[in-house]
């Protein structure tokens, strides 16, 4: 039997090696909290819910590529609120959440020029969806040195780029990127003819300031951008998000998208329409996310270990050395944290902790973290 040879070839997704790590800790009777996955289980709001079971009607209908123009002019709306960006809602194309859109984009965009260049350390969709596109993927390393942002000017095939991948407030590191970067960057794709993807997931997920928006850039012409509901409005089972872009990529999504049947039901897109209508609550996910940070970080930081980035996002980016043989160590505790060698070989020497667990979670772990830190 022949199967994909992109499959064949790739590597174990890491949080798939993560879940084996879980679960021989589980069978010898180890309690786990687990830091690992960037999944939220805080409480989706009740009006959101009361939304989704509202929308249920009593014949089910396949869902359309464009989307509810009650959730486009949703989501333009916010975009006008949050970034002071007005956007046209045919721009607007909901999707899955952002994870399947960014997986497939590279098979809408990648053409002629097969060059994907993304990030690393990094979120594996983005050269999965490379690589099952058939393009040839060029990572950018982000270091520390440089606020975890690319080094634009160490960058030389411009002119081979389909694609280049950013993501900020940035997964795994935290760090967040200035507007400065996005101009620069929309530039060069201009002078270029490449297209910018930017990963927004963790927008609305910050400490101090508000984070800028890829879409604040002077010339949107080559910019493209990815949001969603998951952790906004914790969400992820609703699986519902948006691609923001120039007419012609929304153009082409449109026509790609009912070929792969990855549209929003109906009921989520209705549910989704009263979330991105509402900042309120997003206020109190916030507070949540920052009560965690200030139960486990000082912990953290009395232990030695050392904070980098997480100036945003619900993740926590420490230096700790080995990073395998750290998130192994706390695995015997019970603690599960994703090593930063799973994100790629720049991410070794640091850890990824997801504040997910409850907060009463949070104050065992860290009861626990004292101990054996």
């Amino acid at each position: 039997m022949q199967l994909s040879p992109v499959l064949a070839d790739l590597a174990q997704y890491p949080f798939t090696r993560l879940d084996d790590w879980k679960r021989e800790a589980r069978s010898r009777g180890i309690a786990l909290i687990d830091f690992g996955m960037g999944d939220p289980r805080e409480v989706t709001p009740a009006f959101i819910r009361e939304a989704l079971v509202a929308g249920i009607d009593e014949v089910s209908s396949y869902p359309r590529a464009t989307g509810l123009p009650e959730l486009r002019d949703a989501v333009a709306a916010w975009i006008g609120r949050r970034f002071d960006v007005e956007v046209d809602p045919w721009e607007i194309v909901p999707t899955l959440g952002s994870k399947e859109a960014i997986f497939s984009f590279a098979q809408v965009a990648v053409g002629e020029r097969r060059l994907v260049a993304i990030p690393e350390p990094a979120y594996p969709v983005y050269e999965r969806g490379a690589l099952f596109a058939g393009a040839d993927v060029v990572p950018v390393p982000l270091a520390e040195e440089t606020g975890w942002l690319p080094d634009l000017d160490a960058f030389d095939a411009w002119d081979e780029l389909a694609l280049f991948w950013t993501c900020y407030p940035n997964n795994p590191t935290g760090a967040v990127a200035p507007l400065s970067f996005y101009d620069e960057l929309a530039a060069r794709a201009r002078e270029h003819g490449f297209l910018v993807c930017s990963d927004e997931a963790y927008s609305e997920l910050w400490f101090d300031e508000p984070p800028v928006s890829a879409l604040q850039v002077a010339s949107r012409d080559n910019v493209v951008v990815f949001n969603t509901l998951s952790k906004r409005s914790s969400m992820t089972g609703y699986r519902s998000g948006f691609v923001c872009a120039p007419p012609p990529v929304a153009d082409a999504l449109r026509k790609f998208r009912p070929t792969v049947g990855t549209a929003p039901q109906e009921f989520v897109q209705r549910a989704s329409v009263v979330a991105w209508s509402d900042d309120t609550h997003v206020k109190g996910v916030r507070a949540l996310y920052r009560r965690k940070r200030d139960t486990l970080l000082p912990v953290l930081l009395d232990k030695g270990l050392r904070l980098s980035g997480s100036d945003a996002t619900f993740y926590l980016w420490l230096e700790v050395g080995d990073s395998e043989a750290f998130a192994r160590r706390l695995l015997e505790h019970g603690i599960v944290v994703a090593p930063g060698s799973f994100f790629g070989p720049a991410g070794d020497g640091y850890v990824r902790f997801a504040l997910v667990p409850t907060q009463a979670e949070c104050e065992r772990a860290a009861e626990i973290l004292r101990e054996v830190l």
